[in-house]
């Protein structure tokens, strides 16, 4: 017990405890997806098992990159103290705590349906797909917005049982979007993923990243503003979405240069975006 003591610091480090901008960006679009198949608010049961799963399966999320990435981790500034890539924590302690947070997820998982049990095993695998993919697919930011937005189809399953033609047009919807922040994310460390071979939407965009980023976060706000607006949201979701859309806005300002503050600070103020759009479509939902 003393040992893990002494160790918990080292634990909330490896789940970023201090950093819940993760957290937040699969929050939001999960709890819209949420309120989109219940019609309104769904419930306090099904509000306190997504988020409380969305914060476990982060956590374990960030403890399986941690350990697949611990080579690549110590050649680039930023990660270099993480607890698994120091050697402060052992690979078999992180991942014995990511399997223990990602049950503990699955234990909340099982007071829902049937449904939502089976999604479940998707997510999970894609989940521990995605930090391997960074060594052979030159999208692996496209993985991860399928990861970041299983919320979604869940979200559906939960409530309605079944996952409708609607969840994967609001899903890839997310996807661009996350696309969009992880690329801004990648674009810090550029340099230092050229070097040591990683693949990332930053370095395949190349010179037309910043581009790609405004066209992503614009696929984003058209597709969750049309279905906005095929469920007769009104003005509450369409100030959401103005007030996104400004923030997109604001975000070109910080990464047209590709300064590294300038595109790390984008990056952890996405959760505000996401914000906006899930307000105005909860809004929209109880204004009708």
């Amino acid at each position: 017990m003393t040992a893990l003591r002494l160790k918990l610091p080292l634990y909330l480090q490896l789940i970023r405890w201090d950093k819940p901008v993760g957290t937040l960006l699969l929050l939001w679009p999960t709890l819209a997806a949420l309120w989109i198949a219940a019609g309104g608010f769904p419930g306090w049961h099904l509000l306190a098992v997504f988020t409380l799963g969305t914060f476990l399966m982060r956590s374990a999320g960030c403890a399986v990159n941690d350990v697949a990435d611990r080579e690549f981790d110590r050649h680039v500034k930023r990660t270099a103290q993480r607890p698994v890539t120091s050697g402060a924590l052992r690979s078999t302690e992180a991942l014995a705590f990511g399997a223990a947070l990602a049950l503990l997820a699955f234990l909340l998982v099982l007071t829902t349906n049937r449904a939502t049990v089976l999604w479940s095993f998707a997510a999970l695998g894609v989940t521990l797909l995605y930090p391997y993919t960074k060594r052979f697919f030159s999208m692996p930011q496209a993985v991860l917005g399928v990861a970041f937005s299983f919320g979604i189809p869940m979200a559906f399953a939960a409530v309605q049982g079944e996952v409708p033609a609607l969840a994967w047009l609001l899903l890839l919807g997310n996807l661009c979007w996350v696309v969009a922040y992880d690329t801004e994310y990648a674009m810090v460390d550029r340099d230092d993923d050229l070097k040591i071979g990683i693949r990332t939407s930053a370095i395949t965009f190349g010179r037309h990243d910043v581009a790609a980023v405004m066209a992503l976060y614009a696929a984003y706000l058209a597709v969750w503003g049309g279905v906005g607006w095929q469920l007769g949201l009104g003005w509450p979701c369409a100030l959401g979405l103005a007030a996104a859309a400004v923030q997109v806005a604001w975000h070109y300002t910080l990464i047209r240069d590709r300064g590294r503050e300038g595109c790390f600070r984008a990056f952890r103020e996405n959760h505000w975006l996401g914000l906006a759009v899930a307000a105005g479509i909860a809004a929209g939902l109880a204004w009708g």
